[in-house]
């Protein structure tokens, strides 16, 4: 008899945002493994006799860091405790939410996932940028700026995305957002394709600057841009200066 561990999306920020099945998995965990990106006030919903246990992982930190998650799922679960894997945003969605079941499917470890608000659809709806519009955007795609540095070559093909979807929303790419807009110019994509970079999206410190695939790497830097942030391309992100809300 082993414990059971539930891979579970906290949203994009906002605690408003969480489900209320991920609140009554919480309220009835032993173990909490939480992500960096989960809010402190989401954090102080787990209850005190829960154990908290951070296994956050910063940019440029070691891959092997995932390990020791997968490993600490395992232990605690065949310790017959109800484990809650916390994951900012989705846990599926670049969150290694499918690799972590893998790996608990291997281990013959009960699981369960519940999916959250992910970033990139919050961040932008938050920021008055409808992702899909009938006379705008048919077609929307998520792409990691940043691909697991153990593969031998990059996979996301920048300039066949540049001109066969309508909205590219990019998660954790700030750092190699000049890069990205180069390869998708040389795509063939309008040089003024509208940019939106969203940081702290759906918190109360958001913000987020606006401008083309030629200039946006620069008006970052003027602005002191950090991550975390969401990139969206697209004439949707001209759509906010109208229903704008928050």
């Amino acid at each position: 008899m082993t414990g059971k561990v539930y891979l579970v999306g906290a949203g994009p920020g906002d605690s408003k945002l969480i489900t209320l099945r991920a609140v009554e998995l919480l309220e009835k965990a032993d173990v909490v493994l939480y992500d960096r990106l989960v809010s402190k006030k989401i954090i102080s919903m787990i209850p005190k006799k829960a154990e908290k246990v951070y296994v956050g992982r910063a940019v440029g930190d070691d891959t092997t860091h995932q390990n020791t998650t997968n490993d600490l799922m395992v232990q605690y679960a065949k310790s017959k405790k109800n484990v809650v894997r916390l994951k900012g945003g989705d846990p599926i969605i670049f969150g290694r939410g499918g690799e972590e079941a893998e790996f608990l499917k291997e281990n013959k470890i009960k699981y369960e996932i519940v999916p959250g608000i992910t970033s990139g659809i919050g961040s932008a709806t938050y920021a008055g940028i409808p992702l899909t519009h009938r006379k705008y955007a048919s077609s929307v795609v998520f792409v990691t700026g940043h691909e697991d540095p153990e593969k031998k070559k990059e996979i996301v093909k920048w300039k066949n995305l540049a001109k066969s979807v309508d909205t590219i929303v990019i998660m954790m790419g700030l750092s190699r957002i000049d890069v990205i807009c180069k390869q998708l110019i040389a795509g063939g994509m309008d040089k003024k394709t509208p940019v939106a970079v969203i940081q702290n999206g759906t918190t109360p410190q958001q913000k987020m600057i606006k401008g083309t695939v030629t200039n946006i790497a620069k008006k970052v830097k003027e602005n002191k841009i950090t991550p975390p942030t969401n990139i969206i391309i697209g004439y949707v992100v001209d759509l906010s200066d109208t229903i704008g809300w928050k």
